[in-house]
C-alpha cells in the first residue's frame, strides 16, 4: 500500500507526479529543484549553491510532511546541468545537511529544464 505526502512547504508538483511517497518503512521523493514554495518561481539564478539550499529546503519539508529528517535518507540521485563547472559548490551545501555515515549517492550531469540541480531521496523510518 503507498500513501502520497503532500506539503505546501515544499516546491509543488509541476507535472503527473507526488512530491513523495510512503511505501512501508520507505520514503521516495519526486526529484526536487530550486522551487520557492509559495511562489513556484526558480530561487538562486545562477548560483549552484543558493539553488541547491533551496533543494535542500524543499526535500526537507517534504520529509518532515512523514515526521523524517535527513539523518533518515539512506540515498539520493542528483543530477546537474554543469557536473564539472559546479560539483564542487553543490558538494559543499549537499554534505553540510548530512552527518556520516553519508546516504550513498548517484551524480549525473543532465539537460535540466532552466535549473541547476534536481536531487531526490529514498529514507527509511525505521519501527
Amino acid at each position: 500500500m503507498k500513501q502520497e505526502l503532500r506539503t505546501t512547504e515544499g516546491a509543488p508538483p509541476v507535472g503527473a507526479y507526488s512530491q513523495g511517497l510512503v511505501v512501508g518503512d520507505f520514503v521516495y521523493t519526486s526529484g526536487a529543484g530550486p522551487l520557492d514554495p509559495a511562489t513556484g518561481e526558480v530561487v538562486g539564478g545562477d548560483d549552484v549553491a543558493a539553488q541547491t539550499h533551496q533543494t535542500m529546503r524543499n526535500l526537507g519539508a517534504i520529509l518532515a510532511a512523514h515526521g523524517l529528517g535527513f539523518d533518515d535518507v539512506i540515498k539520493a540521485t542528483v543530477h546537474l546541468q554543469h557536473l564539472k563547472r559546479d560539483f564542487a559548490a553543490y558538494n559543499e551545501v549537499y554534505k553540510s545537511y548530512f552527518s556520516q555515515p553519508y546516504p550513498v549517492r548517484t551524480t549525473v550531469g543532465s539537460d535540466l529544464l532552466d535549473i541547476l540541480v534536481e536531487i531526490d531521496f529514498v529514507a527509511f523510518k525505521s519501527a
